[in-house]
């Protein structure tokens, strides 16, 4: 890794040590509130932009630049893995992802394909991320991804998102064996897809379990924990791992023992107690959590929501600025900059007449 790379505000920031300006990149920083993003993605598909890698990398390297971000993360979506594994996958205006076969029974799970066939089946991913590399500026990290074997299970078995979740509770409480047989696939299938972004130039990966927040935590740690810790622990060292949910203020203890470097925190979760409750910089790095609706805000209310969560950042040590969960499509791309910029400006610990 270059001098550049390592020394960049955001990649500090994961060690846990102090970077001389809050980083700041934001989930969905790619999408559909950014007018050049819907000119690229006009008449495509969604899945025909992730698999096409040069647009998938085009679309990437703009938003950083546009937005000022100080990482980037590679243009894709978590469920691709789930095609590879050969379940048939769409993108559904108004209903989101489709999958048209779910997994209910040990049979079904049994059908899914190789894992490391399907890896090299998404393979279009890694060499997106070898483009990116490439023509993003020589000190701004760029993020891979994949979903944890839940939040992959639970739209498997759901067929797609789910409010309740009730099919993948009850395969998951009434039939254990094939519950396990599942996310040992899933895990088995992440790691080559992720180990191949690391390998194609990723600087940092970071793990979406966007629905674990849906289960208690007895049950959490008993049936997810150890497929979640089996995927963070082949995260080759040195690359930093975020793992982030939403509703999970009861997990982040556990996605720290996972092997988290980096905790993700939702909106809704105060991140000055979760953090000190984490260990503090000293034990794992935090990211984010300002409302992503606060975007729709007029730009003085904003600001000062912004202002609210820095000054829950402490010195800065071990802290990205991030949202609490993706960019809204109906934000205005210029309330984004203006956030970014803002952000910059700032200088930690704030004064307490800031907060």
């Amino acid at each position: 890794m270059s001098s550049d790379l390592w020394e960049s505000h955001f990649l500090t920031a994961c060690r846990g040590q102090r970077p001389s300006r809050v980083p700041v990149w934001l989930m969905r920083q790619a999408g559909r509130y950014m007018r050049e993003y819907r000119e690229v993605r006009a008449g495509r598909s969604f899945l025909e932009l992730c698999q096409d890698v040069h647009l998938a990398s085009e679309v990437t390297v703009h938003a950083q630049g546009r937005i000022d971000a100080d990482a980037a993360i590679i243009f894709a979506d978590i469920l691709l893995i789930l095609q590879g594994l050969g379940m048939p996958l769409e993108y559904v205006k108004g209903d989101g992802p489709v999958l048209a076969r779910p997994l209910r029974r040990d049979r079904d799970v049994a059908a899914l394909g190789d894992p490391q066939a399907a890896a090299d089946a998404c393979g279009y991913v890694a060499e997106a991320v070898a483009l990116t590399r490439r023509d993003l500026p020589s000190d701004v990290p760029l993020i891979g991804f994949c979903g944890a074997p839940f939040t992959l299970a639970s739209y498997a078995i759901e067929g797609g998102g789910s409010r309740q979740f009730a099919r993948t509770r009850q395969l998951m409480y009434e039939d254990t064996a094939t519950w396990h047989r599942l996310s040992e696939t899933l895990v088995a299938a992440s790691i080559p897809y992720a180990r191949a972004q690391i390998d194609a130039g990723a600087q940092a990966f970071q793990i979406f379990d966007s629905w674990a927040g849906a289960l208690p935590r007895a049950d959490y740690r008993e049936l997810v924990w150890p497929h979640l810790h089996a995927l963070a622990q082949e995260i080759p060292e040195g690359i930093p791992l975020i793992i982030f949910g939403t509703n999970t203020g009861h997990l982040l203890g556990d996605f720290r023992d996972a092997g988290a470097d980096v905790v993700g925190i939702d909106a809704v979760t105060d991140m000055a107690s979760a953090w000190k409750g984490l260990g503090g910089p000293q034990r794992v790095s935090v990211q984010g959590n300002l409302d992503p609706g606060l975007l729709l805000a007029p730009r003085q209310r904003l600001l000062a929501a912004a202002d609210r969560v820095l000054a829950q950042a402490g010195d800065g040590s071990g802290y990205i600025f991030n949202l609490g969960h993706g960019v809204f499509k109906e934000t205005d791309v210029e309330r984004v900059i203006a956030l970014i910029d803002h952000v910059h400006q700032q200088q930690l610990p704030l004064p307490e007449s800031s907060a």
